[in-house]
């Protein structure tokens, strides 16, 4: 495929930005772009886990979540300001990926996938029950996001805010595809034998990606945790986990824009195409398991190979 130019990435995320007002301007349709915005965020962390180091992470709703935890007990707590709660969620996530990474990333996969599920079950514990998490009736009092004196009062006006956090995490996610700890990672992914021989320490590039993934998606949390003004522990649920996954692998891994636009798809059906909290989130399962047993490579994948049976078709009418 062909690169996107500069130029075309401006346009795209320009249309991105006024896409809401284009299609009505209503509240729902600001709110849906604001959720897409967030989830996509936070999809982006687990996606350089998957695509990227080949491991399968379950422990990312720990990272949402800290990253709104931290984000609501800073701005009703201790009356931090949004760039304040920002840092504190960033660090929160670096802490606890960076012990859970030294501990787990050594593992095989198939252990370090259950190990970080365990994670997560000891993270929606610790939420529903620890008093300082404000246990079962969770944080309220989160303050109207704040920031230079521009107030996000609405989903109106806090979506100039989630379009900046998701353009900083395309961003940030398009970097370390090129960069060498981008590089290393995909050896180790593909080759860990040839890494090692190369003089790549496998164990560290496991852990530096990890402890970039994890702030990705703790700032999606952060963000959250102003929408919503109101966090307790259903955002460690396992619903976000399964939202994540699909979302990464349901266009297709390693490619910039899939994680973005599966959970555009998978929130437009859920916001205006609902059949229902729990059947969607049956259709939310059943699509990741389908994807997962039948198309590895995503929707992407039968569309790319179509593209190359119709190109090369029509060279042979060509020649």
């Amino acid at each position: 495929m062909r690169m996107m130019t500069p130029l075309s990435w401006l346009i795209g995320l320009g249309l991105m930005l006024i896409a809401p007002a284009l299609l009505g301007g209503s509240g729902a349709v600001y709110s849906a772009f604001v959720l897409i915005a967030i989830f996509a965020v936070m999809s982006y962390g687990l996606d350089v886990i998957v695509s990227d180091l080949g491991e399968v992470s379950l422990a990312h709703p720990v990272f949402f979540a800290a990253g709104a935890y931290a984000s609501a007990i800073g701005s009703s707590r201790w009356g931090f300001d949004p760039i304040s709660t920002l840092l504190l969620a960033i660090a929160a996530a670096a802490i606890i990926a960076a012990g859970i990474g030294i501990v787990t990333l050594r593992m095989r996969e198939f252990v370090f996938s259950l190990v970080t599920y365990a994670v997560t079950v000891v993270g929606m514990t610790l939420a529903a029950n620890w008093a300082f998490l404000g246990g079962s009736d969770g944080i309220t009092g989160i303050p109207v996001f704040n920031i230079f004196g521009y107030s996000a009062l609405t989903d109106r006006e806090l979506w100039p805010v989630a379009w900046l956090l998701l353009v900083a995490a395309l961003y940030l996610v398009r970097c370390f595809r090129r960069s060498r700890l981008g590089q290393e990672a995909m050896t180790v992914h593909l080759n860990p034998r040839l890494a090692t021989m190369s003089g790549i320490d496998p164990h560290r590039v496991r852990i530096q990606v990890f402890l970039f993934s994890a702030p990705i998606t703790a700032a999606a949390g952060w963000l959250y945790s102003y929408q919503r003004a109101y966090i307790s522990a259903d955002v460690v649920d396992m619903y976000f986990l399964i939202l994540m996954l699909t979302a990464v692998v349901l266009i297709g891994r390693r490619i910039l824009l899939a994680p973005l636009i599966g959970v555009a798809l998978i929130l437009c059906q859920e916001k205006f195409l609902s059949f229902g909290g729990y059947v969607d989130r049956i259709i939310l399962g059943s699509v990741l398991i389908v994807i997962l047993s039948f198309m590895p490579r995503g929707l992407a994948g039968p569309a790319f190979d179509m593209l190359r049976w119709i190109k090369r078709r029509a060279k042979n009418i060509n020649t």
